[in-house]
């Protein structure tokens, strides 16, 4: 089954039982409260599990005259029914032990009545039990397929607790949330489905019918129950109910019913008149009941809860991811046969679509003619003269769902005129197959039309690469076209409030790169690694600056341009200043908690990140640091932090390569010459991590590829999917 085929078929079977499921995960959180509200109830006693029926039959005996009925419940709460001395009933809860009486029995309140009776049936008795159970077994489907989809898009089923990439708010917790809650909702849904089959009498029914010989009932010898070998053998924990005789006729006995069996007993001697086993249903039946309502467990209820709550987060950010891709829709001025510029888009979430619009808008403003469609969609173009494909990746290297059929109609939709094609693929670095499909299209579309530009890639929607692909492309068009960054950004909060404690001056440093300090205002959550979001103009246009982490203060390495909106901004902080920014969290590259060695590779001012991981490298993981600068004098500005790390044990070997010095030399030069070292590090499950200039980047993959070849016989990729390569360079 396709992938698109698994996504329709959940997004249907959601629309279709919205309005149950909604109900029934609202009821079923406030139900999973009721278990808890029962179980805190002080009726329990202590070393329940080692009383024996025997014992307590025996203590209630001695109390009371007559005992009619005992009961043990799943909270392990003994109550019975009781006649006392002054010939008075009494029904409650007992001490096993003693037989004192410790309180009334307890009555669900109204209001979980009135929730297990609208979680149960609507109030429409049969017919309501009916949907119910229906919309039981629609969440199991949508569980199932959920599920699918999150192995499709994470690889394999070996992959599906890797690490996520939050390129989406509602996809992002989607995922996430719906693995961590999936084996609780397919439990909910089969115990549901199940009970709801039980109460249409669709399964085997079992009625325990015992066959007794009342003509060999014996008398004799009478024995105390105490010393009823039967009820000595029997735990407390293994007994559900016990029917005491009705009478002191010899014919009336002991009904002893226990979890997996139902006995009768000799009133007189303890012998066992009868045993019959229950059957499998019988199991499941208690099973499912307990299973699916949290009784006895106040862990189990609060999965429960969490998990109810979490089918609610389901149902929105479904919804609004379904809302986001139908708002993103892509609406034409100009017929398909109309057109000179064609515009295909392949979207996952929707993300890549803005991008595509913006691009549209902009031909069209041009004076040219555009038709925009999405990559599934593909057909002929009658005087098209030119090809554009935006395109996202998903899983592992597949194509999103809008674009899944686009290879075979490129096949079978075979064009005959000159046409030239570009591709821009849109992905993140955090996956092994960054931008695959893009470079798939790319391949396929070489063996029929003309390439203008090679495969350009974006990383986490970067409007500032974007920019850079529009500018490139427009050049070779003969266009002059610029797409106003502000109607690709979305308005942020800037909720962190920073001051400004500390900045290096920038004229003193050859290479025009300083430090700048920041004092939260508040307690702040956050990590070397992660990335300050500053917007120095109105437009809620961001840059982007690496964090490092020193003591509790976010330090930044900013490289400055004179003409640079974000160093401008930074630089002309003056100290004690006040200002708002934005802390976006990189996950994908913090620091190894669990590492045998790792390897830093920085150039310039990548060194930020790693200077405040190396600041908090406590637990002194060996760590090697490859930095690569200008000239000697580059240096100086990190030189202080760097040896005090090295004589603190946290850098364990420093590696500096000059490009403008006399030996030149770079990063990837010292990798290659370490080949063997760097080899045995990915062998031995040590992390690689990247940082810096995206040209460095490239360089440094390259020569990682190679000596995983010829050292490893393992491609890089490998690595990757093992999260022992992390990278963050722009």
């Amino acid at each position: 089954m396709t992938i698109s085929i698994w996504r329709y078929s959940h997004l249907a079977l959601a629309v279709s039982s919205f309005v149950f499921i909604l109900l029934a995960s609202i009821t079923g959180f406030i139900l999973a409260f009721q278990p808890i509200a029962e179980q805190i109830q002080p009726y329990k006693t202590a070393d329940f599990n080692t009383i024996t029926l025997a014992e307590t039959i025996h203590v209630l005996k001695e109390n009371y005259p007559e005992i009619i009925h005992l009961d043990i419940d799943v909270n392990q709460f003994v109550s019975a029914s009781v006649i006392t001395n002054e010939g008075n009933s009494l029904n409650g809860y007992f001490n096993p032990k003693t037989g004192a009486f410790i309180g009334n029995k307890i009555e669900p309140s109204r209001f979980f009545q009135f929730t297990t009776n609208l979680h149960r049936s609507l109030f429409l008795k049969g017919v309501g039990r009916f949907f119910v159970g229906l919309s039981s077994l629609l969440l199991f489907l949508i569980a199932v397929s959920g599920s699918v989809l999150i192995i499709k898009r994470q690889g394999s089923f070996k992959k599906v607790f890797s690490k996520i990439v939050n390129e989406n708010f509602n996809q992002y917790w989607h995922v996430v949330l719906g693995r961590l809650s999936l084996i609780p909702i397919i439990i909910i849904t089969i115990t549901g489905v199940y009970l709801s089959v039980e109460k249409f009498n669709l399964l085997p029914e079992f009625k325990t019918s015992h066959v007794i010989d009342f003509n060999t009932i014996q008398e004799t010898p009478k024995i105390n129950t105490k010393d009823f070998v039967a009820f000595k053998n029997i735990l407390l924990s293994q007994v559900k109910s016990v029917e005491f005789p009705f009478s002191e006729d010899v014919e009336d006995y002991f009904t002893i019913a226990l979890k997996d069996k139902e006995l009768i007993v000799n009133q007189y001697t303890g012998d066992v008149l009868s045993e019959i086993d229950y059957p499998l249903v019988s199991f499941f039946s208690n099973l499912s009941l307990n299973l699916h309502t949290g009784k006895g467990s106040i862990l189990w209820s609060l999965i429960l809860a969490i998990a109810s709550v979490n089918i609610l987060f389901f149902i929105y950010s479904g919804f609004a991811m379904t809302l986001k891709r139908r708002k993103t829709k892509l609406k034409n001025k100009f017929q398909k046969d109309q057109a000179k510029y064609i515009i295909l888009v392949g979207s996952e979430n929707g993300s890549t679509i803005p991008f595509a619009n913006g691009l549209y808008k902009q031909i069209i403003q041009a004076g040219e003619t555009v038709f925009i469609s999405e990559l599934n969609s593909y057909s002929t173009y009658r005087t098209a003269e030119h090809i554009i494909v935006l395109t996202a990746t998903y899983g592992q290297g597949e194509a999103p769902t809008n674009a899944n059929k686009f290879l075979k109609l490129l096949k079978e939709n075979t064009q005959t005129q000159n046409i030239s094609f570009s591709v821009v693929g849109f992905g993140s670095l955090s996956y092994p197959d960054f931008c695959q499909f893009a470079f798939n299209v790319d391949q396929a579309l070489t063996n029929y039309f003309k390439q203008t530009l090679a495969p350009f890639t974006i990383n986490d929607k970067s409007v500032e690469a974007f920019d850079q692909w529009v500018q490139q492309w427009s050049k070779k068009a003969g266009l002059q076209i610029q797409i106003p960054k502000e109607t690709l950004v979305v308005k942020p909060k800037l909720s962190n409030k920073l001051k400004v404690i500390n900045r290096t001056d920038v004229a003193k440093n050859p290479d025009n790169t300083f430090l700048i300090n920041l004092k939260p205002k508040k307690t702040l959550r956050f990590k070397s690694g992660d990335l300050l979001a500053v917007y120095p103009n109105k437009d809620y246009r961001e840059r982007l600056y690496s964090i490092g982490k020193i003591n509790g203060n976010i330090q930044l390495s900013v490289k400055y341009f004179d003409r640079g909106l974000g160093s401008n901004f930074l630089n002309n902080l003056k100290l004690q200043t006040n200002f708002k920014a934005r802390i976006i969290k990189n996950s994908s590259f913090y620091f190894p908690k669990k590492a045998s060695r790792v390897i830093m590779v920085a150039n310039g001012t990548g060194i930020g990140p790693f200077l405040g991981m190396l600041h908090e490298n406590k637990k002194h993981i060996e760590t090697h640091l490859y930095f690569g600068l200008r000239t000697i004098e580059s240096f100086n500005l990190y030189k202080e932090q760097v040896q005090e790390y090295v004589s603190e044990n946290k850098l364990k070997k420093l590696q500096l390569a000059y490009s403008q010095e006399a030996d030149k030399n770079y990063v990837q030069d010292m990798l290659f010459k370490d080949a063997q070292f760097i080899a045995e590090t990915l062998q031995n499950k040590g992390v690689i991590m990247v940082c810096g200039s995206l040209a460095m980047q490239k360089g440094v993959l390259s020569v990682l590829e190679h000596i995983c070849s010829n050292f490893n016989n393992k491609p890089l990729r490998f690595y990757q999917s093992n999260q022992q390569l992390k990278m963050d360079c722009y």
